[in-house]
């Protein structure tokens, strides 16, 4: 493995969305990441080479429930430095693999907790999804426009942006602690926490006075003329948002102007006037026309590419944005790093199981024949 993670071992308890994403972030920075899948995998449905955050991570099988089960995993974590789990609040305890018992055979051990809500609280054992972690935060309120209900920001904003990254920053900064006093410790990450932690500048604008707490009417949120979305002619999309007035400056130069008659920039109560104005010139021409016009430019205008054209834009693919890497094209390991460079995943994302006999007998687990035989651990099949 290459990346400034290199040597760092890993075991992740499988699970799906913010916990895989934490795991395969650490993979692609260079440590070794197992993950312990249930009996026939997480139950997605796509092909397990497809499941991306698997990359770069072997698998091995293991029945948690089996009264053996947690011997396995405990034999794991006594080796390893980081175990990370997305359960829900006592779960991990009640099949023998919580923190306590996992730092009773490892005291270094850094422990990473996913959740929605928390390990605590009165929500804690209750069900959740990214959107109802970000509807109490205030974040789901603030994304939308101003005349119609919130818009959901996919799963991105709390899976992955307030709930993975937290974990595996969380994870990072625990292991300095650890490395420096030899002792361990629990991360309580999760998606609520992350999210509001998201939203901090967003606080600090409204509690001074410079944020409307509703929907499109704010400079960022859509309520701007000069920040937003407006369609071509060819029914693509373009994204506008020269904030600064000499990149808004140069966004009108090259629109061609919008008339004498135009509202300035900041003028608040023109906004809907401008708002018209530029999205009949932007109507007038396709997108790939307007791409041409603003390009290289500093008008801070972009077209809005589909997932299937992002890949081969000039700009990402200058930069390798995007690997092909087992057969499937996919976003390539960041951030970058001038001493030790990561690479493209060694390794596709695995079968659950794909190395069960090979991860064990690497960490000396014995009888590993017999715990096949007794359906504790699981090959692939």
């Amino acid at each position: 493995m290459t990346g400034p993670l290199a040597g760092l071992t890993v075991v992740e308890l499988a699970g799906i969305g913010p916990a895989p994403f934490a795991g395969m972030l650490l993979a692609d920075l260079g440590a070794e990441v197992i993950r312990v899948d249930r009996p026939g995998g997480p139950g997605l449905p796509v092909e397990p080479r497809h499941d991306l955050q698997g990359r770069g991570k072997r698998s091995i099988a293991v029945d948690l429930k089996h009264p053996r089960a947690a011997g396995v995993v405990l034999a794991l974590a006594a080796r390893v430095d980081v175990l990370i789990e997305g359960f829900r609040p006592g779960v991990a305890e009640r099949l023998g693999v919580g923190p306590a018992d996992c730092q009773a055979v490892n005291p270094r051990l850094v422990y990473g907790r996913m959740t929605g809500w928390g390990q605590d609280g009165p929500l804690a054992q209750t069900a959740g999804h990214d959107l109802t972690y970000l509807a109490l935060t205030g974040v789901l309120h603030a994304i939308g426009p101003a005349d119609g209900a919130p818009v959901a920001p996919l799963n991105l904003l709390g899976d992955y942006g307030g709930g993975g990254m937290l974990l595996a920053a969380g994870v990072l900064a625990a292991l300095w602690r650890a490395e420096r006093t030899g002792v361990g410790q629990v991360v309580d990450a999760a998606i609520v926490d992350g999210a509001a932690l998201l939203a901090t500048q967003l606080y600090g604008l409204l509690h001074g006075g410079q944020w409307r707490d509703r929907r499109g009417a704010n400079l960022l949120d859509g309520a701007a003329p000069f920040y937003g979305v407006y369609e071509t002619a060819d029914g693509g999309h373009l994204a506008v948002g020269p904030l600064e007035p000499r990149f808004y400056a140069e966004f009108v130069a090259r629109l061609g102007g919008l008339g004498p008659d135009a509202p300035a920039q900041l003028d608040v109560a023109q906004w809907p006037r401008l708002r018209e104005l530029i999205a009949a010139r932007i109507a007038t021409r396709s997108r790939a026309e307007w791409t041409e016009v603003f390009a290289g430019s500093d008008a801070c205008v972009a077209p809005v590419l589909s997932l299937r054209e992002a890949p081969d834009h000039p700009h990402l693919a200058a930069r390798e944005v995007f690997v092909d890497a087992h057969g499937v094209r996919q976003p390539a390991p960041a951030p970058r790093f001038s001493g030790t460079p990561t690479a493209p995943p060694v390794l596709p994302p695995p079968r659950p199981g794909e190395h069960t006999r090979a991860v064990l007998a690497r960490f000396e687990v014995p009888d590993v024949d017999a715990l096949l035989a007794d359906g504790v651990v699981l090959d692939a099949p």
